[in-house]
């Protein structure tokens, strides 16, 4: 229900009127408590959270991965569009602070009744009408309801350009960590193909002398057990590297098909991450950018919702010329011309008003609420990658020093064996613990790559703006034929 009487709200809107301003509430960016650092040391982490990264791995074919995601990654060029989308949107509402200026003309044949009133008998009923005019209207913004809604059409084309930048961040991020996964892949094959292989010279010698009676049954049915399993785990890898090179092929906005290799994953240096990250941080992150653009659109929506209680005044003229006669259009005689004024307002709307304000009201409390969160859910994502980092790095390093040892172990029991000083069943779980510790290695070290990709991924960070460089801007992508 509408609140107050319409007197009221005249006088409400001769307040406005003098006050030159918009309805509604001006935007005030909310609250939220943040804790001033982490792990911090500010200059460090502001430099790290600046650079390309990525280039930090020392690997050309990653780094052209990046340029080609950067240039062609579809989810990148249907972001830049969407930017197109809005900034068309807000020019369409900026021209309602001017007048609207058109044409008409008109030809028409027309035929009289000659039983009407006034039509002299024995003339002709029928005749020609012309007329032409040009016409404007200017829809006068008294109460900011055309400042509100331009408000929020800029909020929302800063919205969108952040939603850019975050799908920018994404790709890039998902582009090294697919391709780190993959490295990482291909080094478990190796690892499997290089162990079956050794298990198959193992399992010709244990045939040959199982012919000739040095080892049981049981023996050779160990060193089989062995080598079929190194031999099934080469399928699994070669399906979970085929995946990722799909993957890869369509963040870089081609095909799926077969990606060139650079360095082995071992030869990749780790970029440096900081120990300790400053909350402030967090403001260039294209998604809190993004979610607070969104509330100061919603914000603004809330004024164009209480304008509607206001009238709405225009003012629109016209001029042009009429005639019967062609050989007369052009006289003064045919001139036609009008100009006007007219306002519009609510009395009664059975509550239609107040709904749609409160639909806006709750529209930005939801609007505020997202913001919170999303400031929350960056707080969570820096430190589980801050922490996933360090952890995974103890992990590798532990998991690196218990291959050296598996490693001594599987060669003293196979002299153990050799020796007869042991059943070759030590020889297989030896063998077996080493293989499984390898490949735990590499997972260990494709976590700690990936957590560090994430650090800077949650960080933002000035290297955004870079990546931004070099995707296509929103006009390119619209001038681009595909």
């Amino acid at each position: 229900m509408v609140t107050g009487c319409w007197p009221a709200r005249i006088g409400a809107a001769l307040v406005a009127l003098l006050a030159g301003c918009a309805v509604g509430p001006d935007y005030e960016q909310p609250e939220v408590v943040i804790p001033a650092d982490w792990r911090v040391d500010t200059g460090e982490a502001e430099d790290l959270a600046n650079m390309r990264w990525w280039n930090r791995f020392q690997d050309p074919v990653l780094d052209e991965l990046v340029a080609t995601a950067l240039a062609d990654n579809t989810d990148i060029r249907q972001a830049a569009a969407r930017v197109e989308q809005f900034l068309g949107a807000l020019r369409t509402t900026r021209a309602e602070f001017f007048p609207q200026v058109g044409y008409g003309a008109d030809v028409s044949r027309n035929r009289l009744s000659e039983d009407s009133f006034g039509f002299a008998p024995g003339s002709d009923p029928y005749f020609t009408q012309y007329e032409a005019s040009l016409g404007a209207s200017w829809q006068i913004d008294l109460f900011g309801r055309v400042r509100r809604q331009t408000e929020a059409a800029q909020a929302q084309v800063y919205a969108s350009e952040q939603g850019r930048r975050g799908v920018i961040l994404s790709v890039v991020a998902g582009v090294a960590t697919t391709y780190i996964t993959l490295r990482g892949l291909d080094r478990q094959l190796e690892i499997s193909i290089d162990t079956a292989a050794t298990y198959a010279r193992s399992l010709d010698i244990f045939r040959l002398r199982y012919q000739y009676g040095t080892v049981s049954r049981l023996e050779l049915s160990q060193v089989e057990s062995q080598y079929y399993q190194a031999q099934a785990a080469i399928p699994g890898f070669e399906a979970q590297i085929a995946a990722q090179e799909n993957l890869l092929s369509i963040l870089i906005g081609r095909n799926p098909g077969d990606i060139l290799r650079g360095r082995e994953i071992e030869q990749m240096p780790l970029p440096e991450v900081p120990e300790y990250l400053t909350s402030d941080l967090l403001v260039r992150r294209p998604d809190i950018a993004q979610a607070e653009q969104n509330l100061i659109a919603a914000n603004a929506e809330i004024g164009v919702a209480r304008s509607l209680y206001y009238p709405d005044i225009a003012i629109t003229g016209a001029y042009g010329a009429a005639s019967t006669d062609i050989d007369d259009f052009l006289d003064s005689s045919a001139r036609t011309w009008n100009i006007g004024a007219n306002v519009l307002g609510p009395i009664f709307t059975a509550g239609s008003i107040a709904g749609t304000v409160q639909s806006a009201e709750a529209a930005r409390q939801q609007a505020e609420e997202f913001y919170r969160g999303t400031i929350l859910n960056a707080l969570r994502e820096v430190n589980d990658s801050l922490v996933a980092t360090e952890k995974f790095a103890s992990v590798y390093e532990s998991l690196s020093l218990r291959v050296d040892a598996l490693r001594d172990y599987a060669r003293l029991a196979d002299l153990r064996f050799e020796a007869g000083a042991a059943s070759y069943l030590e020889v297989l779980y030896a063998n077996q613990e080493l293989f499984t510790a390898e490949l735990e290695a590499v997972n260990a070290r494709i976590s700690h790559y990936t957590s560090l990709v994430d650090v800077y991924r949650s960080m933002g960070g000035g290297w955004v703006d870079d990546a931004s460089v070099i995707a296509p801007t929103p006009q390119e992508v619209m001038s681009q034929e595909r």
